[in-house]
């Protein structure tokens, strides 16, 4: 009788743990990400190392707006479709890169969409042009909604519904 319950606590716990992995949403190592404002599509990088995002932007410029820190930056899609966007700065976020260098990069919110789950993130402005992937997604962004198959990529279109105000 022990073992029976032993048993049945376990099967339980599995189902439980098993229905948990299935709630969220896989992505592959890479995928597109819509970023918003602007609705354009970029081949994004899924990085659990990283905790932030990161984008490759053009022309980055910042410029006082009412007396606030903003920054006017140009981002370009797959297809090379370009898009002009200003954002109030977030912060200044220092960035330790590799062989123990840091880099200061402007932050800013943006909206991000990557399969179904849309959230308004922190994401700092960098040229990747060296890069394959104009944008990276860290940890910050993905939390406890994704799980990550390193073996496959794109894999799970943009297709978010996005609040009316975005």
């Amino acid at each position: 009788m022990k073992a029976l319950r032993i048993f049945i606590l376990c099967f339980t716990a599995m189902v439980s743990s098993l229905s948990a992995a299935y709630a969220k949403e896989i992505v592959g190592y890479a995928e597109k990400t819509r970023i918003y404002p602007g609705e354009l599509d970029v081949r994004t990088r899924v990085d659990t190392g990283a905790r932030l995002a990161s984008l490759h932007c053009e022309c980055i410029s910042p410029i006082i707006r009412d007396g606030e820190d903003w920054v006017s930056f140009t981002v370009t899609n797959f297809a090379g479709e370009k898009i002009r966007l200003e954002k109030k700065v977030h912060r200044i976020a220092t960035i330790k890169r590799h062989f123990g260098e840091t880099q200061e990069r402007f932050v800013v919110e943006l909206g991000l969409c990557l399969g179904s789950v849309y959230r308004e993130t922190e994401v700092t402005l960098i040229d990747r042009a060296g890069l394959s992937y104009p944008m990276l997604i860290g940890r910050g962004f993905m939390g406890s909604d994704f799980l990550v198959d390193t073996a496959e990529k794109y894999i799970n279109e943009p297709k978010c519904e996005i609040p009316l105000n975005k």
